[in-house]
């Protein structure tokens, strides 16, 4: 079980922290929203990861290449798109007061939601690593999957979570200008990521 303690930390570390369209949109959405819409852009795994999970076990395995293929470009796209829309919003944006707005907020977590739902990494991940794992750690026993799901979700939200806290905080001693920039860079970033992943996807990686 210990085994499997390990392999749910360190991954759940990999993933929380490694430079992605989610950290991104991590980053953007507690600056755009304070802390509230990056808490919820960082709670987004827990509502799209289950049918991730479930698809990347009984169907991963059986799909094309192609198909794949296509999930990734249509997700590298779409954050491609919200990075543009970062880019476009910053020129009129104000100073976030507090938290933020409480509809801006909870919009920033369907944010969250629509690209952890179209990022190809979450399905490769979960066919190719936690898939596997999950099957063999239920046929030894049920809290061998509960040994690897707790701390994988746990350190993969947690991080993002105080990656949140972080720049929100920040945020709030930035000038008008300065915060633009880094709505601007936010956007860039979240380009960047997008181009990306459709590399990848049409690379083959």
């Amino acid at each position: 079980m210990l085994a499997y303690l390990g392999l749910g930390l360190s991954m759940g570390l990999s993933a929380g922290i490694s430079p992605g369209p989610l950290l991104a949109l991590v980053i953007s959405a507690s600056v755009r929203s304070g802390l509230a819409g990056g808490l919820r852009v960082a709670l987004a795994p827990f509502v799209t990861d289950l049918p991730i999970i479930l698809l990347a076990v009984l169907l991963a395995g059986s799909l094309p290449p192609e198909a794949l293929r296509w999930v990734g470009t249509v997700g590298g796209l779409v954050v491609i798109w919200m990075g543009i829309e970062a880019v476009r919003s910053a020129r009129d944006a104000a100073l976030p007061e507090g938290v933020g707005d409480r509809d801006d907020s909870r919009r920033e977590l369907w944010r969250g939601v629509a690209v952890n739902a179209l990022n190809p990494h979450p399905y490769l991940f979960w066919a190719t690593v936690g898939g596997p794992a999950l099957v063999s750690g239920y046929r030894v026993s049920p809290w061998y999957v509960l040994a690897f799901l707790a701390p994988f979700y746990l350190v993969l939200v947690g991080s993002k979570m105080i990656v949140a806290w972080v720049v929100s905080r920040r945020a709030g001693g930035l000038s008008l200008d300065w915060y633009r920039r880094v709505l601007v860079g936010c956007g860039v970033l979240m380009m960047m990521m997008g181009a990306v992943l459709i590399w990848q996807m049409w690379r083959g990686a």
